[in-house]
């Protein structure tokens, strides 16, 4: 019976302790205390403080280091310069068309970027993995069909089926660029 009091007596001493210790600071670590200094807050315990500046300096400090984030990335560039096409090219084609739809010389740009990446304006190029043709890169090729029976060898029809298609699902040539550049592919 003695054990037995003695064992709980001891259970309890040790709950009680470890209750305790939780309530109180480590050993080593002085109690954290906040202070505001020319408007930035300064969090200090012991000898090592962290300062947030309320503009974000993006530096925080320890000791004799100092630890600078990374800038954020840099927004996706524009599209390069695309220049005026030599006429009777599928280009020459594309910023006729581009102009007609009251679109600027930036989005003949990403226009022009985006199909150098797709296809190199090549009316016949095909992707035999899946099944995208011409210029635009139409999936399948057939849909271009819509616009003219020739689609599978006339810039022009194809041109016309990638501007439609553009302007229906990115609203413009560089609203598809930028989804190419986030994506690879539009």
């Amino acid at each position: 019976m003695r054990s037995r009091t003695v064992l709980a007596l001891f259970a309890s001493l040790v709950t009680l302790g470890f209750v305790a210790a939780s309530f109180a600071p480590p050993q080593g670590f002085a109690s954290a205390a906040i202070a505001e200094d020319d408007g930035s807050r300064v969090l200090a315990t012991g000898s090592q403080g962290f300062t947030a500046a309320d503009g974000f300096d993006n530096a925080v400090g320890r000791d004799a280091f100092t630890v600078v984030k990374p800038p954020p990335p840099p927004p996706r560039r524009a599209a390069p310069a695309a220049g005026t096409p030599d006429p009777g090219t599928a280009k020459a084609i594309a910023f006729d068309m581009v102009a007609e739809r009251g679109w600027g010389q930036d989005q003949y740009d990403c226009l022009v970027a985006l199909w150098n990446r797709e296809s190199h304006w090549n009316v016949y190029a095909g992707n035999p993995s899946s099944g995208a043709y011409g210029i635009p890169q139409a999936l399948p090729g057939s849909k271009m069909a819509s616009v003219g029976a020739d689609w599978q060898s006339n810039p022009r029809t194809q041109i016309v089926w990638g501007l439609g298609y553009i302007s229906g699902r990115y609203g413009t040539p560089c609203g598809a660029w930028a989804s190419s550049q986030a994506r690879g592919w539009y």
